[in-house]
């Protein structure tokens, strides 16, 4: 039986993830916006990117990806708040956050919904968005793709995309696909849609234009052995499955 059948979505998800961080080398991996990609960034340690530096979800180097939820059993070493302050910097920090809006060149907003003299909900505030887009490589997770999500217009900008300069955008992982910016003006376009999501699935759930390529391959599935290692080592309490249900 291929793994395409025997893989839940969240499953997939966390596969494209951990292909965010393919290439980076020894850099922090920093997935903040939840199990999915937390879990994308450790197996991506644990497979084809064992130079990756990844944290217990606080201050703690971990020598080896620890599971989700548990504490590191070894430490590598500590990551004090200046420290991770000198590598957003300087550059050695790949992000993963997640966007309340988020438009079409990567504009991102998690401050507040609604006019900013009155806006209708309050959320986060920019917090880490504008040092993060503008000093390092910044990708995004959004567990529900929806209108509500990918805007025509975002109402602040908390994090900025590539057409305000910032330092990459790489890319976006959703419930339905992958996202990512690979055009000549940095417009999002459709990278790869999750077996059993149609184009038309995605294009319906989307606020504004993407560019869509006359062929649409299918996300990658996970590996027999990744399979194994999310859910015997990294994950064995199936936390993933509770961001994106099978």
């Amino acid at each position: 039986m291929s793994t395409a059948v025997t893989a839940t979505r969240a499953e997939v998800c966390a596969v494209a993830c951990a292909e965010l961080f393919r290439g980076d080398g020894e850099i922090v991996a920093a997935a903040v916006a939840g199990f999915v990609p937390m879990l994308g960034s450790r197996l991506a340690r644990a497979t084809f990117e064992p130079d990756l530096l990844t944290t217990d979800g606080g201050p703690v180097l971990s020598a080896e990806p620890a599971p989700l939820g548990s504490a590191a059993t070894e430490i590598e070493g500590w990551l004090t708040f200046r420290d991770h302050l000198w590598l957003v910097l300087n550059g050695r920090r790949h992000v993963v956050m997640g966007p309340s809006q988020i438009d079409r060149y990567g504009n991102t907003n998690i401050s507040a919904i609604g006019d900013w003299e009155r806006p209708t909900r309050q959320l986060l505030g920019s917090r880490g968005g504008p040092g993060n887009t503008r000093l390092n490589p910044t990708s995004y997770w959004v567990p529900k793709h929806s209108k509500r999500v990918f805007t025509e217009q975002v109402d602040f900008v908390s994090g900025i995309g590539w057409d305000r300069g910032a330092h990459e955008i790489r890319g976006v992982v959703t419930n339905l696909c992958v996202l990512d910016f690979a055009t000549p003006d940095h417009r999002m376009r459709l990278r790869t849609v999750h077996p059993g999501v149609r184009v038309a699935d995605v294009v319906e759930a989307t606020g504004f234009e993407l560019v869509i390529p006359d062929q649409v391959p299918e996300t990658r599935a996970p590996s027999a052995e990744e399979l194994r290692i999310m859910r015997e080592v990294l994950d064995p309490k199936s936390l993933r499955e509770r961001e994106v249900p099978a």
